[in-house]
């Protein structure tokens, strides 16, 4: 008989990880599978939330939907040769006043103050969906 095979579980992110992904100005690439099967790649703003890693979009763009529909999600933040790449499930949050919370948390880490105080008007007039990963698995290599 096979062997049972047990559901992946969340993993906790290593120091060096979160390290890395706390540094200001980095972007995730994040890939998805399109429902013909072809490979999707976005780069997008993303925030981190203790241990869990946050990517917020507009409702009825293809990578969201893409992501809702698999449930499960792979991104890589590199800065020049280092990188760290993050594996796992997802919880799809559509409530908007978090959703509305993510994006802007995100555009105050990414853009200046007067900036984030456009993207943040713009945003409120749309529907937007907030993505949490729970981690699997992490593959880093920093400083090397």
């Amino acid at each position: 008989m096979p062997e049972p095979v047990s559901a992946p579980t969340a993993t906790a992110l290593p120091g060096d990880v979160l390290e890395f992904l706390r540094t200001p100005g980095r972007y995730a690439v994040v890939g998805t599978v399109d429902p013909d099967g072809r490979p999707r790649q976005v780069l997008v703003w993303y925030l981190l939330d203790g241990e869990t890693v946050v990517l917020n979009s507009l409702v009825g763009r293809r990578w969201p939907t893409d992501l809702a529909r698999e449930g499960w999600v792979s991104i890589v933040v590199s800065d020049g040769h280092d990188w760290v790449s993050v594996e796992g499930t997802l919880a799809v949050v559509e409530d908007q006043a978090t959703a509305q919370a993510d994006i802007a948390g995100m555009a105050r880490a990414y853009e200046t103050p007067a900036e984030a105080a456009v993207s943040i008007a713009r945003f409120q007039g749309q529907r937007r969906v907030t993505f949490r990963i729970r981690a699997e698995r992490t593959h880093a290599e920093i400083g090397e």
